[in-house]
């Protein structure tokens, strides 16, 4: 039997500020998406999808809210200077940071972002 990662899900409390920071971060999601429960967007192979809490409720028949991290997506920027960049553009629009870009000892140029769910967000080259 094969396996494949297709989609990785994302509960939000608010769609439409949810999408403004992916729009944000660069993924390219229609504005008619703001009103919907169930949003998805193709990437390379894999769909990142967002559901608000009443959707997650009538899927998982409840809702407990998630405490600590325990799940990271990290995007690739193409290079040091527009990862700097990206960041300083969030945090510019009042998404926290939650460390500012460094040279991480593995050799990568790392940054981290909250969204506004508060998931850790890591931007990478």
């Amino acid at each position: 039997m094969g396996l494949k990662l297709d989609m990785v899900g994302i509960v939000v409390a608010d769609m439409k500020k949810a999408l403004d920071f992916y729009r944000l971060l660069g993924l390219e999601i229609p504005e008619s998406a703001n009103e919907d429960h169930h949003v998805e967007v193709a990437g390379d192979g894999v769909r990142l999808a967002f559901d608000t809490i009443e959707i997650a409720q009538s899927v998982y028949g409840g809702w407990e809210e998630a405490t600590g991290h325990r799940i990271e997506l990290a995007f690739a920027c193409d290079d040091a200077n527009s990862l700097n960049e990206l960041y300083a553009k969030l945090t510019s629009h009042g998404y926290v940071g939650h460390r500012e870009p460094w040279d991480a000892v593995w050799g990568q140029r790392y940054a981290i972002v909250k969204d506004p769910d508060g998931n850790l967000i890591s931007l990478f080259v």
